[in-house]
């Protein structure tokens, strides 16, 4: 197929969807039971807005309901009731104070997605996780100057409008896949 392409001059660009910017990007777009799926939440501190960021195999609705536990019964099990009790803060609803960012089941993965959001409030200076658990990650810095650049991009967009491509200038982008 590539040569065919070639012959006839047209250049081709392989692209695929499996992109870390993809696999980053929430997917909590169905709202109907986003409480009764497991996968990685954040709780938000209604009086000074730092965030708790975790995951859990179960639903997160039982998830929240164990830190309000912890919270009323004034158990240091939880890190983010540990935080309200300590600077005397009050527990929300939950759908003021949880926020769910990726669904997904437990594993590598999902791994790596609670600790790059764990890593982005700590980098932002609201964080109530153990900071202790927290490493320089020259990966996570990278793709979070991208995510930056990408939003300031968007601000300038919205300004200014969108940039016009040169007229001289064709692009052809063939999705190539395989079975």
């Amino acid at each position: 197929m590539t040569k065919f392409f070639e012959q006839a001059g047209i250049k081709i660009a392989y692209t695929t969807k499996n992109k870390l910017e993809n696999i980053l990007r929430s997917n909590t777009t169905d709202t109907s039971n986003k409480y009764t799926k497991r996968g990685i939440d954040q709780l938000t501190c209604t009086t000074c807005d730092k965030k708790y960021t975790g995951q859990t195999g179960r639903s997160v609705q039982i998830r929240f309901r164990e830190h309000k536990y912890h919270y009323k019964y004034m158990c240091r099990k939880s890190k983010y009731a540990q935080h309200l009790l300590d600077e005397g803060h009050t527990f929300g609803p939950m759908e003021e104070v949880m926020h769910v960012i990726q669904y997904a089941r437990k594993g590598r993965m999902t791994n790596e997605l609670e600790n790059f959001h764990i890593y982005d409030t700590t980098i932002r200076g609201v964080q109530i996780n153990d900071k202790m658990t927290v490493q320089k990650t020259p990966v996570f810095d990278i793709i979070l100057r991208h995510i930056s650049d990408r939003r300031i991009s968007r601000c300038f967009h919205l300004a200014l409008g969108p940039p016009t491509p040169p007229p001289t200038q064709t692009h052809l982008t063939l999705l190539h896949t395989t079975c």
